[in-house]
């Protein structure tokens, strides 16, 4: 019999009380790094690890919030069936459990109420009725079996996104992905080539690039939302195919949020349609994430173009790309994010023998572990010219102020990416535990082989609601710096524990580089580094929390 009634009361007073737990999380936090009501940057890196603390927990917290929300959309339509009631059991117990114990930060990091004090809170949270009734079923070595036997039965759990329009796009870009990427993408992987440029047009033609573009400039107009199952299916096949549409993304959002008139109807038609690719050029040697400390610089020269020079490094396709959307510094004397300047800046598509052809601009290849299809450059400008017209904006020094808007949506699709790649993790490790056998029986009848899968789904299924939350959150126009944050963060650890574990159950094999596993496991482990490392994400957390704009 389902205990759906029951399940959702208790899903929502659990909520309740991991909110009560994060209000004291916060308050902690606050006496320390702002005792005068304003966060100080001296207090806030002398208690890193504590402000960290927070994030994470409030991560935890929310994540658990949208479990209780999906439950009750769920058993609103009747569709809260025996597979949604069991992950709904095991991710929220696991992550009350998490709360009152422990939180992993990293493999090695684990962030525990005592740090805060809080040993009292988190044994209010523990016995709190509803925790208590659900961390006692999370741990129940039947409750995971469950789970495995449930899904070894035929069946699953729904992925409806409570709108029919969105869910046939599920359907579509699954099965393109199956047939076109999935059983190719291990080859291309280890051939370590670029996405083939019929596989680009094929996704063109289906409308990758202006998922979230205004219909206006030719796009799909759909949001976030959209973006977000579209990114999901595509890296569930391969992360490289779910990444194409991250640089268009950015590139509209630039454009559509500071570009000028001109500059909107040039460039977001052509990115929508997928004639133009743009790259992503901001990163440079030795700067990382502080952006602020960029050297590369613009001079303005007469005629009012400008003259760029200086390098950038880890710049993803920028090869095959037509058009850069250039950070640099052009205010002369500046040292800080106020003397910088966003371009637009064309440049012919390369080609396998002449991959930069561009007068002024050189670069070279990253070779990397995974993360490949599109390829990882250092690029040198060496006098490069940008038209006056390639400002963007045709206003200098807000380069910064401008790239900070597209911070939400690239974070939100970079935890679609994650949830695509736990997906592909948990299909590759669920096939391999059924077909292998060892004394006997499949290795999925042995006890840790079947938790690590149970504990694969639920998790999963809990950060793909959160990062559908933060896209919500952004197709409403409410701000989300915070949420965004927290869905990258803990779809990045999700992927990477998916991975991580998919490859101990295949054991030896999973080690070897035909095993698709390898690829995944390399492909994952970028997650936490890029768009904003993991500490980068708990720290722009920590400090929205205690800043109160969540």
């Amino acid at each position: 019999m389902s205990e759906a009634p029951n399940l959702t009361k208790h899903l929502q007073g659990a909520a309740g009380a991991a909110r009560e737990f994060l209000g004291e999380a916060k308050r902690v936090v606050s006496q320390r790094c702002a005792p005068s009501g304003r966060a100080e940057a001296a207090l806030l890196q002398q208690h890193q690890r504590a402000l960290h603390g927070l994030a994470w927990i409030a991560t935890t917290v929310e994540a658990i919030a949208c479990a209780a929300s999906w439950s009750e959309r769920l058993a609103a339509r009747g569709q809260l069936n025996a597979g949604e009631e069991l992950v709904l059991t095991i991710g929220v117990g696991e992550y009350l459990a998490q709360l009152t114990h422990g939180i992993p930060m990293s493999q090695s990091e684990i962030f525990r109420p005592v740090e805060l004090g809080l040993e009292r809170a988190a044994e209010a949270l523990a016995g709190q009725a509803s925790a208590r009734w659900l961390i006692s079923r999370a741990a129940a070595p039947e409750t995971r079996r469950a789970l495995v036997d449930h899904f070894r039965s035929g069946g699953g759990v729904t992925e409806t996104a409570f709108d029919e329009d969105l869910d046939v796009i599920r359907d579509q870009f699954r099965r393109f992905a199956d047939k076109e990427i999935t059983p190719k993408a291990h080859a291309w992987h280890l051939a370590d080539e670029l996405i083939p440029d019929d596989v680009v047009g094929q996704l063109s033609e289906l409308g990758v690039f202006g998922v979230s573009i205004s219909g206006d400039y030719g796009g799909m107009g759909l949001g976030k939302r959209a973006m977000c199952i579209v990114t999901e299916e595509l890296s569930r096949a391969w992360i490289a195919a779910g990444s194409l549409g991250t640089r268009s993304e950015i590139a509209a959002e630039l454009i559509g949020c500071g570009g000028t008139a001109a500059q909107k109807s040039e460039w977001l038609p052509k990115i929508a349609s997928g004639e133009v690719l743009p790259t992503a050029v901001f990163t440079e040697p030795d700067t990382g994430s502080d952006l602020g400390a960029l050297r590369t610089r613009a001079t303005q020269v007469t005629g009012g173009g400008w003259r760029i020079d200086g390098n950038k490094t880890w710049i993803t396709h920028a090869s095959r790309s037509d058009l850069m959307t250039l950070l640099t510094r052009t205010e002369p004397g500046s040292t800080d994010h106020n003397g910088l300047s966003m371009f637009l800046a064309p440049k012919p598509r390369g080609t396998k023998a002449q991959p930069f052809p561009a007068s002024g601009m050189s670069g070279g290849e990253i070779p990397v572990l995974g993360y490949r299809g599109m390829k990882e450059y250092d690029l040198a400008f060496d006098g490069f010219e940008v038209g006056a017209e390639g400002l963007l904006g045709g206003v200098r020094g807000q380069g910064f102020r401008q790239l900070m808007q597209t911070f939400e949506g690239a974070r939100i699709q970079t935890a679609a990416r994650a949830v695509g790649v736990a997906w592909r993790a948990f299909d590759l490790a669920w096939r391999y535990a059924n077909d292998r056998k060892q004394f006997g029986a499949p290795i999925i009848e042995f006890p840790r082989v079947a938790d690590k899968l149970a504990l694969m789904i639920a998790e999963t299924v809990l950060v793909r609601e959160l990062s559908h939350f933060a896209a919500e959150e952004k197709d409403r126009g409410i701000r989300c710096d915070v949420e965004a944050g927290m869905a990258k963060l803990l779809a990045a650890r999700v992927a990477w524990s998916n991975a991580d574990n998919g490859l101990q159950i295949h054991g030896g094999n999973g080690y070897a580089l035909e095993f698709e596993i390898s690829r995944v496991l390399c492909d994952a482990r970028i997650l936490n580094i890029f768009e904003g490392a993991a500490e980068i994400q708990a720290q722009v957390i920590g400090r929205g929390l205690l800043a109160g704009s969540r």
